[in-house]
């Protein structure tokens, strides 16, 4: 009689449901790191309060306002929550939508707060 001791080996993939495209994203990026925002469409979703530590009780849709750039270098994306109103900022990814980077980092020069024409009278 032949005992049948096959191991089954299972590969575990976190992944999660874009809130705002659908897209079904891998939590880990290409480059390993995690991640908690779309790579299509940046958007994410409120599970984590940074005011108070721990999870978020909000889980709104997380929307993609800014770029910020760290002093390293870094790029980060600015979110802001649609429910609360809570702003929070995540690490670009290797493989993030590049043309939406960069609209939102053109975006402060594209829209100025001011007439462009006021640089003409300086």
């Amino acid at each position: 009689m032949s005992s049948n001791n096959t191991s089954h080996h299972t590969l575990n993939i976190d992944t999660f449901t874009c809130a705002w495209c659908g897209l079904t994203v891998s939590a880990t990026a290409g480059d390993h790191t995690r991640r908690n925002h779309c790579p299509s469409c940046l958007h994410s979703r409120h599970v984590l309060d940074h005011v108070e530590g721990g999870a978020s009780d909000c889980h709104g849709r997380m929307a993609p306002i800014a770029i910020a750039v760290l002093r390293t270098g870094d790029w980060m994306v600015i979110h802001r929550c649609v429910r609360c109103d809570e702003l929070t900022s995540n690490p670009v990814c290797g493989d993030d939508n590049q043309l939406i980077l960069m609209r939102m980092a053109v975006r402060p020069l594209a829209q100025p707060p001011f007439p462009l024409e006021a640089f003409g009278t300086l």
